[in-house]
Formats: C-alpha cells, sequence, structure tokens
C-alpha cells in the first residue's frame, strides 16, 4: 500500500503528516469525531516506508492516518498503541516529541 507524505510548517517547527493513499479523498464520522481527508493538509507526494523511517526519524509533530501509516509509527515507535484513535475503524494518530 502506497503512503502519502506532507510536510507543513507550524509555530513548533515542522509537523509531517503520513496517511495511507487509499484513504485521500474521503470523510470518516463517528458520533462527534470526524476524519476528513478531502483537505489540502493530507495531500502531499508518494513515499516508500523507507523514505519515511528517515524523515520522521527526526520528527517533533507528526499526523498519521491509516492502518499502514499508524502501523509505521507504532514500528517506530512514535506512537503508542493504547492512544490510537479509530474513526469508523480508520485508525489515527497525533504525536508531538518533546526535544
Amino acid at each position: 500500500m502506497a503512503l502519502i507524505f506532507k510536510e507543513h510548517q507550524s509555530q513548533h517547527g515542522p509537523l509531517y503528516v503520513v496517511t495511507d493513499k487509499d484513504l485521500l479523498g474521503k470523510v470518516f464520522e463517528e458520533g462527534k469525531l470526524q476524519l476528513d481527508l478531502t483537505k489540502k493538509f493530507f495531500d502531499g507526494e508518494e513515499a516508500t516506508k523507507e523514505e519515511l523511517k528517515k524523515k520522521l526519524k527526526y520528527a517533533r509533530h507528526v499526523h498519521l492516518t491509516g492502518k499502514e501509516a499508524v502501523a509505521l509509527g507504532v514500528e517506530m515507535d512514535l506512537v503508542d498503541p493504547e492512544k490510537i484513535l479509530f474513526i469508523k475503524n480508520v485508525p489515527h494518530a497525533e504525536v508531538i516529541i518533546d526535544a
């Protein structure tokens, strides 16, 4: 499965967004929770798992959406499996790493 990477600049430095490609353009809602993957915030460049591992190694702020993206975060010890949010069975995690 392909992963999409996008870098944004925030007041706390770079914000990295990694999303499963097959989720782009979709909206998932469950109760008061919503994942809106139609926004340009998520639309970036395709990247391999190896490329992402290099980029995320020094990340301080990361958004991961989708099974492959969140699994990568767990594999890299960025994401605590107990803290993954599921909206319509789509996993999502946001990580802020203190410097």
